[in-house]
């Protein structure tokens, strides 16, 4: 069946534009909680959000829905995607809900759900709904309705838990950390988690106004954070993005080191460590051939998924392996949580640099990576430039100057209107002129 609603990471679109309305919201609360409720019992649900203004305005919404349904509800306040992921866990919640659109600039927001187990949930459970919401067969109880309770304690509880994934005795004095929170969810937790730890941090885009999540800060944006490095002599820095589950490392140079230099350093250090399991790191196929060389002169084997950390854990699951991730910065350590975390994938790195004692520059760059580029053109919306025949004649040319040197991939975003196209070839100069071919092909469809 056709997915009107769900895409790669749950519901996203623009605040108050269909379907990121509070009206559907409440709609979308009341058939979830219809399904997650069906039986006699008392019912619970977990509501994390980030620090978009209209997250507060969706929290309500989902709020009245799922009391609606009979669901009790425990609101926590920012929240990382992650924390959420675990309290529905911890909580023996039925769901478990993240209100934010991660990476996205401040108009734009999301509805993510985890099941029981705090995985987010699977396709069937999507399509299930999905079908639920196309009729009327969700009506609220008029015997039940849920109670709503506000859980002081919750950032607390996961500062605590986060501080647990290093070994008890270790501290981070004599580190000077740059932590930048993206303005977003992270922005109370992450401070304390790194100061209690005994770090020196000097924290950016920790200020939340509604309007200024991952603006000019964060993952995405990381230069703020590595002008801060330089600034103030920092040994390392932290970027977040909105909802705390992605993270990018910058050196004492404040240069960037992505998701594929720390999956590859986390992969290698576990492998010494006997942690890994099955010798086998999950990506998706953005991941660099870099990271796959280097991996594989280490006797492991990396596994490739579609693009979405969802995916990534699916496979991981299903495989048995403790460890994936994203080359955007989604790394996934199921030892400790459900879906990408951001500050407990930092604190590994920082565990790693104050215990080898080398500078960051020299950790965090595990490979040379092969030359690739990524280039995202909008579209409108309702359009389909991948089915047009300019674009499938480029596409096809690519590939073949590319030849067995390089690879293409392209592909609709699943969160934003836009057609990614990305590239990889030993030839940083005909890389170039395929991908700009290919993008120019698609602006043009």
């Amino acid at each position: 069946m056709a997915r009107m609603y769900f895409g790669t990471d749950g519901i996203r679109g623009r605040a108050n534009v269909f379907p990121m309305t509070a009206d559907f919201a409440v709609r979308l609360a009341t058939a979830v909680g219809y399904y997650f409720a069906r039986d006699a019992k008392q019912h619970r649900v977990v509501i994390g959000k980030d620090t978009r203004r209209s997250s507060y305005m969706i929290e309500s919404a989902l709020t009245a829905g799922f009391t609606a349904a009979g669901m009790d509800v425990f609101v926590l306040g920012p929240m990382p995607t992650p924390a959420v992921g675990r309290m529905t866990h911890s909580m023996r919640a039925d769901l478990g809900v993240m209100i934010s659109a991660s990476h996205n600039p401040f108009h734009d927001n999301g509805i993510k759900f985890f099941g029981p187990d705090g995985f987010k949930l699977s396709d069937t459970v999507e399509e299930e709904i999905e079908a639920l919401l196309q009729t009327d067969g969700f009506a609220p109880n008029q015997e039940r309705i849920g109670r709503v309770t506000a859980l002081h304690d919750a950032q607390a509880r996961y500062v605590e838990f986060a501080k647990t994934t290093l070994p008890s005795q270790f501290r981070l004095n004599g580190l000077k950390v740059v932590l930048d929170c993206a303005h977003g969810a992270a922005y109370k937790v992450a401070p304390e988690v790194l100061w209690e730890l005994g770090a020196d941090v000097i924290t950016v885009g920790n200020k939340p106004n509604g309007r200024n999540i991952n603006d000019g800060c964060g993952s995405t944006s990381p230069e703020m954070a590595g002008q801060a490095v330089r600034d103030h002599g920092a040994d390392v820095g932290i970027c977040l993005d909105g909802d705390a589950d992605r993270i990018i490392i910058l050196d004492e140079k404040g240069q960037v080191a992505d998701g594929d230099q720390l999956m590859a350093l986390i992969a290698t250090s576990w492998a010494d460590q006997g942690k890994l399991k099955n010798k086998t790191l999950v990506s998706t196929v953005m991941s660099n051939l870099g990271l796959e060389r280097y991996l594989f002169d280490y006797g492991l084997t990396l596994k490739r998924t579609p693009v979405g950390d969802r995916y990534v854990v699916e496979e991981m699951r299903a495989g048995g392996f403790n460890l994936g991730g994203e080359q955007s910065g989604h790394i996934v350590m199921t030892d400790y949580a459900t879906t990408g975390d951001g500050l407990i994938a930092g604190l590994q790195f920082l565990h790693m640099l104050k215990e080898r004692g080398v500078p960051a520059s020299v950790l965090a760059r595990r490979f040379d990576p092969v030359p690739q580029l990524l280039k995202n053109v909008r579209f409108d919306f309702g359009a389909t430039p991948l089915d047009s025949a300019d674009v499938k004649r480029a596409i096809d040319i690519g590939n073949e100057k590319l030849g067995t040197d390089g690879r293409l991939l392209i592909r609709k975003s699943g969160t934003e209107p836009l057609i990614r196209v990305m590239g990889e070839s030993l030839d940083a100069n005909l890389l170039e002129s395929v991908v700009n071919d290919i993008a120019q092909a698609v602006l043009d469809a």
